[in-house]
């Protein structure tokens, strides 16, 4: 069976079709936010550690075909992982870093953050932040109008969650723009 594991926008059912998806805890990695030059915004990378783990979601590539998942993830390696399914990752010296620090999109985070809630929780939210490095990294306000191709509408308590969150980690505010 061909599985992969996702730890970020993956995690939301809502931005993908791929069967029998389920909860998994993989153990030897934490997550990051990455600059490449392969996208306008960070994105979320796992990052090998080997005293933490990270939940996600594991979930069928139907009949094995990768094709539409490796375009989704571009930019991303994928490796097996020992507990079956596979995980897309930005190694640190595979992308030169783009010129300037550009924002987090508050619209993929907002995406993110709705994924952990349906699946694992408030106390699975905490766990998405406590094993996720790079909040000093800025933050785009675009939940009004979102850049993220797969932004989802939150409810008022899914985005006050998200707002909870970023206060306690203290990113820097950008402007809306």
């Amino acid at each position: 069976m061909h599985r992969f594991f996702g730890y970020g926008s993956l995690v939301n059912r809502r931005t993908h079709l791929y069967p029998a998806g389920r909860r998994l805890t993989v153990r030897g990695w934490r997550r990051a936010w990455r600059h490449t030059v392969f996208h306008h915004a960070p994105f979320l990378t796992a990052v090998p550690d080997p005293e933490s783990e990270i939940d996600g979601l594991a979930a069928e590539v139907p009949g094995g075909d990768w094709k539409a998942l490796d375009a989704r993830e571009t930019g991303y390696l994928r490796r097996a992982l020992p507990e079956g399914p596979s995980i897309y990752h930005i190694p640190p010296d595979l992308h030169p870093a783009p010129e300037a620090e550009l924002p987090i999109l508050l619209s993929y985070l907002d995406v993110v953050v709705q994924g952990y809630l349906r699946e694992y929780g408030e106390a699975g939210v905490a766990r998405f932040f406590e094993t996720t490095d790079g909040w000093e990294a800025p933050i785009r306000n675009d939940r009004a109008t979102p850049v993220y191709p797969r932004a989802q509408t939150l409810t008022e308590r899914e985005a006050a969650l998200v707002d909870d969150w970023l206060s306690r980690v203290r990113p820097i505010a950008v402007p809306h723009g």
